[in-house]
C-alpha cells in the first residue's frame, strides 16, 4: 500500500511539474538591467554577427537539441518576415564564456534585443511564433 501511495505522489509530482513546464516554456520575460550590452558581448565572442537595425534576435543553441531546431526556424521565419529584425544563433557549447557572461542557463534561449543591442526580454524554451511576434511591437522604430 505505501508503495502504491509514493507511485501516486511521483505520478502526481512529474504531471504537475510538466504542466508548469509546458505553461512556462518560451514565454519571453523582462530582463535583468545590465551594464555593458548584450551586443558588446556578443560580438566579441561572434564577430561575423550583425545587429538588425529594429531588433536582433539571439538564440544560444547546442548540438543534441531538438527544441533548438525548431526555435531556430521559428526564429528565422520572424527575421525574414520582419523588417530590421535579425537572427544570430550562438552554440552555446563552444561559446561557454558568453554563455556565462549572459547568464543562459538552458538551451534553447532566446534574447530579443533592442537596435542599441540591449537586452529588452528574454525566453527560455522554444517559443512560438506568436510569442517572439508578440514581443517584437515594443521595439517600433522611434
Amino acid at each position: 500500500m505505501t508503495g502504491l501511495v509514493l507511485l501516486l505522489l511521483a505520478v502526481a509530482a512529474a504531471a504537475g511539474f510538466g504542466l508548469y513546464r509546458r505553461r512556462t516554456d518560451g514565454t519571453f520575460a523582462a530582463a535583468a538591467p545590465a551594464s555593458p550590452t548584450a551586443w558588446s558581448a556578443v560580438a566579441t565572442a561572434v564577430p561575423e554577427a550583425a545587429l538588425g537595425a529594429r531588433a536582433t534576435l539571439v538564440q544560444f543553441s547546442s548540438a543534441f537539441c531538438a527544441p533548438c531546431r525548431t526555435t531556430r526556424v521559428v526564429l528565422a521565419d520572424v527575421a525574414g518576415r520582419a523588417d530590421g529584425v535579425a537572427h544570430v544563433e550562438i552554440d552555446a557549447e563552444q561559446h561557454l564564456d558568453l554563455v556565462r557572461a549572459l547568464d543562459i542557463r538552458r538551451t534553447p534561449t532566446t534574447l530579443i534585443l533592442d537596435r542599441e543591442g540591449h537586452e529588452v526580454t528574454r525566453a527560455a524554451g522554444a517559443p512560438r511564433r506568436e510569442q517572439v511576434l508578440a514581443a517584437l511591437p515594443a521595439l517600433q522604430e522611434s
